[in-house]
């Protein structure tokens, strides 16, 4: 496909995009990626080390905050300096492989996660914390290769189909391990009602540490249409030049964002919303762990629903992104997710918005409690606005950025969503070690939305 992008018009040069293949092996990363998100630090083992693993639910929270601010604290630090090294080298791919890597390596240890083995714990965290480093940094260069694929006024369809491809990917990978894999310790059957594909043990949790292996596994099989179908940058020049040189440009760019008011605003909004939502679904599995006593199947399936709203979310507003713009589609989120937290703070296991109810009954159906429905339907609010916050911000990211410098731009827009992604866990960890209580360290996600939010209306797009 041969189109003119706009900074080409003026100078009557024609810009050649891939054909759909290369944009549809683009499109499968997300796909590739989406379920360390899903299995790893969500759904099945965030929940599965909060109960089984660590001493108790609220030591488990504050442990998992502990390694995930580690984590997003080495990202946040290591980003913007890949990124402008990746622009002056001009290649992608090579990055993509290099962290994939440290995601699949890091994925697989956490099979070592045993029931009540409290001498793991310190491997099995930074095992996470590794694994997180590496699939946010493959993600930062995979984003970095979107200008090249489609015209600019297809970027936002472009991000939110990657997105809504990449929970539906979340959905499938969560379906095998409840439906194949990880069994109820007490009766030894998986969701659908069969015994645990080979011989994986319900006693010993084998299923839910097999999403560790399974992450690996699923990120090598799909992310290699990507290597061999989508085209990289041409490469520009050596390592060590490429260094000096991205160093320079970066050192550049951050003296002049005071100048570019707009980018310098919604960096700092992205910075402050993305801790939010970031610690919003890695704590959400554990809060409903604590609070209703859910185990793995019913997380789980809460996480299919979650998953499938996030999915239809994401798909629909990468349509109202080419129609109304990123700015508004991210602004509707905001509102939707501070809603929706303000309202879960206030169902209890028996209690919905101060009015009693009655609490889950041990062998009841799933989700047969009120107060558990209405968990349910705040979280597929959650999911529905979170898919279109993130593609949105992505896509109005290449909008204020200069093209030449898109991976260094990345790299920033990766810093201000992990520089302080490291508070949000370290708050919820803190005070729900100084309260004992979950819902006290839940409830400093809503200043997060407040104040990013507020910083959106600032943005020009």
């Amino acid at each position: 496909m041969t189109t003119i992008a706009p900074d080409a018009r003026m100078a009557g040069v024609a810009r050649t995009y891939p054909p759909r293949a290369a944009v549809v092996s683009w499109i499968f990363f997300d796909w590739a990626a989406q379920p360390y998100f899903t299995l790893i630090t969500t759904f099945v083992f965030a929940p599965y080390f909060a109960t089984a693993i660590a001493p108790n639910p609220a030591a488990g929270q504050s442990l998992w905050g502990f390694a995930m601010a580690a984590a997003g604290l080495a990202i946040a630090l290591l980003s913007p300096v890949l990124g402008a090294i990746a622009d002056a080298s001009g290649r992608r791919k090579p990055w993509i492989a290099g962290f994939g890597t440290v995601l699949v390596l890091a994925s697989c240890t956490l099979w070592i996660g045993k029931p009540g083995d409290h001498a793991v714990i310190p491997l099995v965290l930074t095992a996470v914390a590794l694994a997180s480093v590496g699939a946010e940094f493959a993600t930062l260069f995979n984003n970095a290769m979107m200008p090249t694929l489609v015209p600019p006024e297809r970027i936002g369809r472009l991000s939110g189909t990657g997105w809504a491809t990449g929970y539906i990917g979340g959905i499938v990978s969560l379906i095998i391990v409840l439906g194949l894999l990880a069994a109820n310790p007490e009766t030894g059957r998986t969701l659908l009602g069969v015994t645990p594909l080979f011989g994986l043990d319900p006693l010993t949790r084998q299923g839910d540490r097999a999403a560790g292996p399974l992450t690996a596994l699923w990120f090598i099989i799909f992310v290699t249409p990507m290597f061999l179908f989508t085209p990289d940058y041409p490469a520009k020049r050596p390592l060590g030049e490429a260094l000096r040189e991205g160093l320079s440009e970066l050192k550049q760019s951050i003296k002049s964002l005071p100048r570019q008011k707009s980018l310098a605003a919604f960096l700092l909004a992205n910075m402050i919303y993305t801790d939010g939502l970031v610690s919003l679904f890695a704590f959400g599995g554990i809060y409903a762990a604590g609070t209703f006593g859910w185990h793995t199947i019913q997380i789980g399936t809460f996480g299919i629903m979650l998953a499938i709203a996030g999915a239809l979310g994401a798909w629909f507003g990468g349509k109202l992104d080419d129609r109304l713009g990123p700015k508004r589609v991210i602004a509707g989120s905001l509102l939707v997710l501070l809603l929706s937290v303000a309202a879960i703070l206030l169902v209890d296991k028996d209690s919905v918005l101060f009015v009693k109810t009655a609490p889950p009954q041990a062998g009841a159906a799933l989700f047969s409690s009120t107060a558990e429905r209405a968990y349910l339907v705040l979280g597929c609010l959650i999911g529905a606005a979170g898919g279109p916050l993130q593609a949105a911000s992505r896509t109005l990211l290449i909008h204020l950025a200069p093209e030449d410098r898109i991976a260094q731009y990345f790299g920033l827009f990766a810093l201000t969503g992990k520089v302080t992604s490291f508070i949000g866990p370290l708050l919820i960890g803190l005070v729900t070690a100084l309260t004992a209580s979950q819902k006290a360290g839940m409830a400093v996600l809503v200043v997060f939305f407040v104040a990013g939010l507020g910083l959106l209306m600032r943005v020009r797009d």
